[in-house]
């Protein structure tokens, strides 16, 4: 079986967001066929778009996934089992860039860059009728404007350059802090296995 590396970003700004991402990784490793290879630090980082919300905790989860029949086929059976956790953890619709009881984003499948449209059972649960909504694009098209994502993902892959970049993720988190400023995500917990400990 051909298998690939995928990196999935997790964020919460609802309730005990601590406690859901950390139950989403764990339910994240069971999914059949999947093996957990790494948990990036946890941090709390600065809204984006609708700045008059709660601070987010964002993680980044790198997965070794089955890649058959296809990229494509494999990326959506892993979006449809995302977007099913979303739900059994209570995901609301709201608009778009707004709270969010637990998101979880593919951001890099492999070497692919892909893009499809998304069945129905695989659609965002914030209701957008644009790209984000209706097709699965890969590698994830923000991720690398996004400091909430560039920074937890550099914890497990800060020498991958993501098909299409043209720089690595380390480079691109540095410009974002640059953008952002320093204060935009801070660290505050490391993974120890089955939880995030709080750092030193």
């Amino acid at each position: 079986m051909h298998r690939v590396n995928a990196y999935v970003g997790l964020g919460a700004n609802v309730g005990d967001a601590r406690a859901t991402l950390t139950a989403a990784e764990h339910v994240l490793a069971a999914l059949p066929g999947v093996r957990l290879r790494g948990v990036s630090d946890l941090y709390a980082t600065r809204p984006v778009g609708v700045t008059d919300q709660p601070g987010f905790l964002n993680a980044v989860v790198a997965l070794s996934v089955p890649a058959d029949p296809d990229a494509e086929t494999a990326a959506l059976a892993l979006l449809i089992g995302l977007k099913e956790i979303e739900r059994a953890f209570g995901r609301q619709r709201r608009g778009r860039w707004g709270p969010r009881e637990l998101d979880l984003d593919l951001l890099v499948f492999g070497r692919h860059r892909l893009h499809v449209e998304r069945p129905p059972d695989a659609r965002s649960a914030d209701g957008s009728k644009g790209p984000a909504g209706l097709w699965l694009t890969v590698p994830h098209p923000e991720a690398h404007q996004r400091l909430f994502v560039l920074a937890p993902l550099s914890d497990l892959a800060r020498w991958l350059s993501p098909p299409g970049w043209g720089e690595t993720v380390d480079t691109a988190r540095a410009r974002q802090e640059v953008i952002e400023g320093p204060d935009a995500v801070r660290p505050i917990g490391r993974w120890d296995g089955s939880e995030w400990t709080a750092s030193a």
